[in-house]
């Protein structure tokens, strides 16, 4: 089984997500769009993992591989394939299959809690009803046709959403670990101005390994409801 991933900066890669593909059997490709928009054939991976990174869906002008990368994602998503996609990887999913993208009220950055928004029922994935995550994004989305809401937040109503069986797109972080952290921080400090949900740098690095564990141990929740062959 072939798992691809698109990573759209450097400091923004597949963090606890690399080692459950692994351990599942992945063989791991990428698109590295800050190196190459070089892209495989569809036909040819069995997941794909669409990553984060500061730029907007909206940017095509300055990113012209952001409307091949969208095509790509579309034609998966319509092949049955799962698809992932996280902060700009959501955006994109949300954008590729006809929603729009635009500046949310508030930026989110740091440790703040989502609440679930559906029930149980096993068709659809269930996040805890609130569960504290990481968050660093700007900019939100229209729920695509079709998609369901998963979770929302005091920030943002628009969290995370299920399209079918096989897509989740998620607009905060769960992949991340103490070194990614330390990584977006670095890069991207620029954007810590104080507000209501923006936490300092020190408060966004003080997170202890317990609460990594927790967004890690979900996102292994995330990719395994995707990869079931039941849906």
């Amino acid at each position: 089984m072939r798992a691809h991933y698109f990573q759209h900066v450097p400091f923004e890669g597949l963090g606890s997500i690399e080692p459950w593909l692994k351990s599942n059997g992945y063989e791991l490709t990428t698109t590295r769009f800050f190196e190459s928009a070089d892209i495989p054939d569809p036909d040819a991976i069995d997941f794909l993992v669409v990553m984060g990174g500061p730029m907007s869906v909206n940017d095509e002008d300055k990113f012209q591989w952001l409307a091949l990368e969208k095509k790509f994602v579309r034609e998966v998503i319509d092949s049955g394939k799962p698809v992932l996609g996280i902060c700009l990887g959501a955006q994109i999913i949300a954008n590729a299959m006809g929603a729009k993208v635009f500046q949310n009220n508030v930026k989110e950055i740091g440790w703040f809690p989502i609440n679930a928004t559906t029930g149980v029922n096993e068709s659809v994935f269930s996040f805890p009803p609130s569960e504290t995550v990481f968050h660093w994004h700007g900019e939100t989305f229209d729920l695509p046709s079709g998609a369901i809401r998963l979770a929302k937040s005091e920030g943002c109503e628009n969290q995370a959403f299920q399209l079918g069986r096989r897509v989740i797109g998620l607009q905060f972080h769960l992949e991340t670990t103490p070194t990614s952290a330390r990584e977006i921080v670095s890069n991207c400090r620029d954007e810590l101005v104080p507000a209501k949900y923006v936490q300092t740098e020190e408060e966004i690095l003080s997170a202890n390994s317990n609460r990594y564990k927790l967004i890690n141990d979900l996102m292994d929740g995330v990719l395994a409801f995707l990869q079931r062959k039941d849906g």
